[in-house]
């Protein structure tokens, strides 16, 4: 009986993997409704495994369930989106402090690291926006996993799901990827120079533009 168990876990949580990644890629777009028939076929699956894997991205907020509709791609509000970049203001500002009091040189070093990848993915006229986007979460979560509090981590990572359905919008905005790495730079002086108040700030004023971007 486990080893049904865990095979059929495995199969929806496999599912939902992949609907997020079209989700975030735009294959799927906001507000557009999940052909369930059509998936099932195309993922040679029943569609059991399917609805559980809708139930999933449901709870992370990237599906919306309507009765007798079905599923519908979540599309983020005005006020989502505000209320999502305030909750990741606070907690991400919160570690940011964290990180300056308490970062190891090696992990500081980490974060340099991905900061200068961030400085390479965003040459003048040559912008790769899917990448910088793709570093910077990782830059984030790093942060983040030198904090270490695994319930604010799973919080963030929730969150970051629903901020993604509206991310090509604040990256699109000219001149916000010079302006994010602005702030990432301010960020990184402040942990480097163990200020935890200065790098709080700076977090909280690089959200506040991000939202304002993204808006």
């Amino acid at each position: 009986m486990a080893a049904v168990s865990l095979s059929h876990r495995a199969l929806y949580e496999e599912v939902a993997e992949l609907l997020r990644q079209r989700i975030f890629n735009r294959e799927l777009e906001p507000g557009s409704w999940v052909d369930e028939l059509k998936l099932a076929e195309e993922y040679g699956i029943s569609r059991t495994p399917l609805r559980e894997a809708l139930k999933v991205l449901a709870t992370e907020g990237l599906v919306t369930m309507k009765v007798r509709r079905g599923a519908y791609v979540t599309e983020v509000s005005e006020r989502d989106l505000t209320d999502v970049y305030h909750l990741l203001s606070l907690l991400e500002s919160d570690a940011a402090g964290v990180v300056a009091a308490r970062a190891t040189p090696e992990q500081l070093a980490s974060l340099q690291a991905l900061h200068a990848e961030l400085e390479a993915a965003a040459v003048p006229g040559n912008v790769d926006r899917e990448q910088f986007f793709a570093i910077n979460e990782r830059f984030h979560m790093r942060l983040l996993e030198i904090a270490d509090n695994r319930w604010r981590d799973q919080m963030v990572a929730d969150l970051r799901k629903v901020m993604k359905l509206n991310r090509h919008n604040s990256l699109l905005k000219s001149g916000r990827i010079e302006e994010s790495l602005a702030e990432h730079r301010a960020i990184m002086q402040a942990l480097a120079d163990r200020q935890p108040a200065v790098a709080t700030q700076r977090m909280h004023e690089h959200f506040r533009h991000g939202l304002e971007a993204a808006a």
